[in-house]
């Protein structure tokens, strides 16, 4: 996380379940490019561009700032969460006084959660080969 000399714009890296999103942001119109897509594109469901824009309407920073993402791994969901971080993490490149109202709503937390890992001698995580007794 930091500031690129070269082209001025604001770094933030953001990481949920197996997807990785590089964020760089700088100002501009309020345009999202993801993988070379617009947001519009590589996000159909409103709901996951819904979550990508939330650090903007809660800093009150929409259409301030043009976001070019490079995200791997993951699905749509995991995706769109950590460019969220990865926004956030941005942001407070920009102006350390959004801090308060980011953490406010949570934006600026890593969610650790994960797949657990199947383990051997059954079928899935938890779930065990059926038991019987005859």
């Amino acid at each position: 996380m930091a500031a690129d000399a070269k082209t001025g714009e604001l770094l933030g890296t953001g990481r949920r379940k197996s997807a990785t999103a590089r964020v760089r942001i700088k100002s501009g119109s309020g345009k999202i490019i993801v993988n070379r897509r617009t947001a519009e594109n590589y996000f159909p469901i409103d709901e996951h561009r819904m979550i990508i824009n939330e650090p903007f309407t809660v800093t009150e920073n929409v259409e301030k700032f043009d976001v070019r993402v490079n995200v791997t791994g993951g699905g749509a969901a995991g995706q769109a969460e950590a460019i969220r971080l990865g926004i956030s993490r941005a942001l407070l490149e920009h102006d350390s006084e959004l801090r308060a109202p980011l953490k406010a709503e949570g934006l600026l937390t890593r969610d650790s959660r994960v797949r657990e890992r199947k383990k051997p001698g059954q079928p899935g995580a938890r779930k065990h080969f059926q038991f019987s007794k005859r």
